[in-house]
């Protein structure tokens, strides 16, 4: 089932589409774990070749409450996304956790965040405050966010936007602070804050964040107290997994990495002790 519904954050509309399996049972029925994706740089809740309506829909065929949102500015969200910031992406994804989480037919301890490229990064950064979110899945996540976004754009692009007050990337005028706002934030180290289960996702082609931030990711996950790490490297995919075969392999690990976070709690909750 899909439904269109809007978002309220700070005076903004995100647009957003909610995924969720059939109410069988009504209200009281058993809670869905849920999931959030978070887009990357310029994108929208659609995704490249409709990876992110793709992922939803399986998701929910498979029991999974799955919120895709568009970043104001983006899609059909309101705004103005060259003016936004890091701390606005933040801001906006608890939003969503927000909506997620208000719904009854959720269950609070089973929440994912689903981050892609500079989603991913902010995921990451969100995951890290907000405790509300229970595991991270990203898919070939930015790590550096300034370098990243700076590599992807140009030098000359950036360097446009310091100097004449914006430059235009994908139809978007990126404002010299939506630059600026992304070298505080540091999601390598960050990663280090969050206690969840974690699952990286890469493709060996990715021409615009390297595979090798997934290696790293995995190595800084791996240092924490808590929470395991997985990987999945999928060979010739490129940064958006755009073939269909690719895309169904980045959904197909997801949810396979997903339903079995659920049977092992489930086979946890068994135990006496």
């Amino acid at each position: 089932m899909e439904r269109q519904i809007d978002i309220p954050a700070k005076g903004r509309r995100l647009a957003a589409t909610l995924h969720y399996p059939p109410l069988e049972g009504g209200r009281d029925a058993a809670r869905f774990p849920a999931v959030a994706i978070c887009h990357g740089f310029a994108g929208n809740r659609i995704g490249e070749n409709r990876l992110f309506v793709k992922a939803a829909r399986a998701f929910a065929a498979a029991g999974y409450a799955t919120l895709r949102f568009d970043y104001a500015g983006c899609g059909e969200s309101d705004g103005d996304y060259g003016a936004s910031t890091m701390d606005d992406w933040i801001d906006q994804t608890r939003y969503a956790l927000d909506y997620l989480l208000d719904l009854d037919f959720v269950d609070p301890q089973r929440v994912t965040l689903l981050g892609h490229s500079l989603g991913g990064a902010v995921a990451v950064l969100t995951a890290a405050r907000d405790k509300r979110v229970k595991t991270l899945a990203l898919w070939a996540p930015a790590g550096h966010p300034f370098q990243d976004i700076v590599a992807i754009v140009g030098k000359a692009a950036y360097e446009e936007a310091v100097t004449q007050g914006a430059t235009e990337v994908l139809g978007y005028a990126i404002a010299p602070a939506f630059f600026a706002s992304l070298a505080p934030h540091h999601p390598f180290q960050a990663a280090r804050d969050f206690g969840g289960d974690v699952l990286l996702v890469h493709g060996t082609a990715d021409a615009q964040i390297n595979v090798e931030y997934s290696f790293l990711y995995q190595k800084v996950f791996r240092t924490r107290n808590e929470g395991q790490c997985e990987k999945e490297i999928i060979t010739q995919a490129d940064h958006t997994f755009s073939t269909r075969g690719h895309a169904a392999e980045a959904i197909r690990a997801t949810l396979e990495w997903l339903q079995q976070l659920d049977k092992r709690k489930t086979e946890w909750f068994g135990w006496m002790i």
